[in-house]
């Protein structure tokens, strides 16, 4: 997940399983059935945490996950959309398909926490021997949904329907090749490539771990939950000359940082942000080899995010004229090259509303709300093809809440009595769904 979750600390009251009736209910037995399948997922979590792999090289995790598939008796697809795998679990009546998603990619980041199972992997990213974590929690991701596909399995014959497990490589981005749109990947690539057809997805759900929340709280959020991202590149083209003797050129480190003030513009006068907020930052600014010589072009790369397609157009169209004509008006010229490399995250809200009560089931007085994320998920791409419900859940004890280390980051923790959680939440919505439809 590209991304930094903002979230406020919520209160975490005590873990409560839920009732378990005489007469269970297919989801009572899931919610139940998670318990035994909790420590598999601990010791898949740990192996695949000490074991990372980087966006479209996650092949050690993919036959990990297709042997563990393969074992409990479902097809089995490989190698989609690069390293991916799809698995789908066929229910003893017959009834709708939903799907359930995880992501498989590490980050090249270099581990801190000094945990049993931390990483030292070194693998290539665009080029160049970097070392490789879990930062983000998608060894969580996985490790729950293998869990998940045996605690449903194991009702196998009372599932009413089919349900099929997507795990996805390069949510992150892939490690193999600078993405300028000349190549779609992650979980676009697996839509483009018919992921969700044959047998057709009639609903998916997929969850996030975070660290700004306690350990075993739920959020959602209806609609709109997570930014849309598009990567921006502008080069200013001038005129070499002297640094002594500007007038004999043209500068683009002048133009360059004009620019850069005039996008702040953009979303803070020229777009409404009535219905979605929206932001647009620069990151990068490379130009220039010597002190006193003006160089011929500067290249600058930034973020854009939004919450609405509308919003996205008419920001990335004020930014192209912005830089433009600032640069016309310099006397140089600007290429600018905007990528969409992810949309914005829309849970349905009809979806949304129908599997509300099945989180709350699974996570009394735990479930809440969550604000805006201003980070991308590329689970956007299956939603926008079918209805989708992506929540998240939080992997922070309580009493390191103060100072948790952000997703991304070197010292990223995930408590792994929030699986169980996750496993609960994944397997009853599917089950939910499949009931009652």
């Amino acid at each position: 997940m590209r991304h930094l979750l903002l979230g406020t600390t919520l209160a975490c009251t005590a873990f409560a399983s839920p009732t378990l009736l005489a007469d269970q209910s297919l989801t009572d037995q899931v919610i139940d059935g998670a318990a035994g399948v909790h420590e598999k997922a601990i010791e898949w979590r740990h192996d695949i945490h000490q074991h990372p792999e980087l966006g479209n090289q996650e092949h050690r995790t993919a036959e990990l996950i297709a042997e563990h598939l393969r074992s409990l008796g479902m097809e089995v697809e490989t190698d989609v959309g690069t390293t991916g795998v799809v698995g789908v679990l066929k229910g003893g009546k017959p009834g709708p398909v939903v799907g359930l998603r995880a992501d498989m990619d590490a980050l090249p980041v270099k581990e801190a926490t000094g945990l049993p199972y931390a990483s030292d992997v070194i693998q290539e990213y665009q080029g160049k021997e970097t070392p490789v974590m879990h930062a983000c929690g998608h060894d969580a991701h996985v490790a729950i949904l293998m869990a998940v596909a045996e605690n449903l399995a194991s009702v196998q014959d009372q599932l009413p329907g089919t349900v099929k497990f997507i795990f996805q490589p390069a949510e992150e981005g892939p490690s193999d090749y600078v993405y300028q749109g000349k190549r779609h990947f992650g979980g676009r690539l697996l839509v483009e490539e018919g992921v969700l057809k044959n047998p057709d997805v009639d609903a998916i759900f997929g969850l996030h771990v975070t660290s700004k929340a306690p350990t075993g709280i739920i959020s959602y959020r209806s609609g709109p939950t997570m930014a849309s991202s598009s990567d921006l590149y502008i080069t200013v083209n001038g005129e070499q000359t002297h640094g002594a003797q500007p007038w004999d050129g043209v500068d683009p480190i002048v133009a360059s940082a004009q620019i850069i003030n005039g996008l702040q513009t953009v979303v803070s006068r020229r777009t409404n942000i009535m219905p979605a907020p929206a932001v647009v930052t620069i990151g990068t600014i490379e130009g220039g080899s010597r002190h006193n010589i003006i160089p011929g072009s500067v290249e600058m790369s930034g973020t854009i995010r939004t919450f609405d397609d509308e919003v996205q157009a008419h920001v990335n169209e004020q930014i192209t004229k912005t830089a433009e004509h600032i640069a016309m008006a310099s006397g140089a010229e600007a290429e600018v090259n905007i990528v969409n490399n992810y949309a914005t995250t829309v849970n349905n809200p009809a979806l949304t509303e129908q599997m509300l009560p099945t989180l709350k089931k699974v996570a009394p007085s735990r479930v809440f709300e969550a604000p805006l994320v201003t980070g991308s998920e590329d689970f956007s791409y299956y939603a926008k093809e079918v209805p989708g419900l992506y929540f998240f859940l939080g992997v922070t004890p309580m009493e390191k809440m103060k100072g948790a280390a952000p997703n991304h980051s070197p010292e990223f923790f995930v408590d792994d009595k929030a699986l169980v959680t996750g496993i609960q939440a994944l397997s009853a919505l599917a089950t939910d769904y499949l009931a009652n439809q």
